[in-house]
């Protein structure tokens, strides 16, 4: 029997991650062979990813990616980019592709970033502003900037923590997923002067066998939403274990087909379970299939689900 979907608290920080099809693609083709290129060499592409954390922006400029091993610094990227960290709660940013570095054993890969700002929530007040010194904090919302606290990450650079503390590149193609934990890395300084202090929390390991699902919702015949609301300010819910919230992506509607819909994408085998977030002009809603409703995730598949909405209040 379909049964009722109330909404769900604010995520907490979860394991994983989603990511671009471009990257699922090349993961693919990656999976073909396990050998070194004819030249020794492996292929690297590097993918960034955040998870979630409280801030309304988390911007930061990542002026270089250095692979340091045995046999020196790799330098894999030397042009600035810039991101909002927490666009990337759904999303991707590939920060490096296709690479041609030496194949073997790698100890450290070190983000360079020379700069970041980040807007804070304020109630019903403005967003509060901080930067780093000379960091145009324009970039994360008007007003006059107070200080992010940051080590020199421009200089030294920040080290990826890897899995099993080496990075190891024996195939012909490698996509390395970066994790930059925003709800870790950004807090407030100690001893109640008002600043902010970045201490970045990056992890990075290889994509290895995943999966990805694909969410669709769509209102039943005669069915309509209180207050005048629609469905793409609902979110799907995608959670592991018993409260663990992989992710919330909002649904859209991009081919305007009345059906609006959410990928959960680079997804561990594993079982699941899915939801609705609703506004808070909406108190319920019943699907069919009931919600939550549990989805299993097979490796190199993308699973599917459906959702009717048949009733709402």
């Amino acid at each position: 029997m379909p049964s009722r979907s109330s909404p769900t608290t604010s995520p907490r920080k979860r394991r994983l991650i989603g990511v671009s099809l471009t990257a699922l693609a090349a993961l693919a083709l990656a999976g073909c062979g396990n050998t070194q290129g004819p030249s020794g060499t492996t292929s690297l592409s590097v993918v960034l990813k955040d998870a979630p954390g409280d801030l309304q922006k988390a911007v930061v400029t990542i002026s270089e990616i250095d692979l340091v091993g045995s046999g020196g610094v790799q330098v894999l990227m030397q042009t600035p980019t810039t991101t909002d960290l927490l666009t990337l709660a759904t999303n991707t940013a590939t920060l490096v592709q296709g690479a041609e570095v030496p194949s073997g054993t790698y100890t450290e890969l070190r983000f360079k970033i020379t700069g970041a700002c980040i807007a804070v929530d304020n109630g019903a007040q403005p967003s509060l502003i901080y930067a780093t010194t000379g960091y145009d904090a324009t970039q994360c919302g008007s007003g006059t900037p107070g200080l992010l606290q940051a080590p020199s990450y421009a200089q030294s650079g920040l080290k990826v923590t890897m899995a099993a503390n080496a990075l190891s590149l024996t195939g012909t193609q490698k996509i390395l997923l970066v994790d930059f934990d925003v709800s870790q890395s950004f807090g407030q300084q100690a001893g109640g002067s008002g600043g902010w202090v970045m201490h970045p929390v990056v992890t990075g390991g290889d994509i290895q066998a995943t999966g990805s699902l694909h969410t669709s919702v769509q209102l039943g015949s005669g069915v309509t939403l209180p207050n005048a609301a629609t469905l793409d300010q609902l979110s799907a819910v995608l959670v592991s274990g018993a409260s663990d919230t992989v992710g919330v992506v909002a649904l859209s509607d991009s081919a305007s087909t009345a059906v609006f819909t959410a990928d959960f994408t680079f997804l561990t085998p594993a079982s699941y379970t899915l939801s609705l977030k609703l506004p808070s002009t909406v108190s319920s809603v019943t699907t069919n299939p009931a919600t939550p409703e549990a989805v299993t995730i097979t490796s190199g598949q993308q699973s599917t689900a459906a959702l009717t909405v048949t009733a709402a209040n």
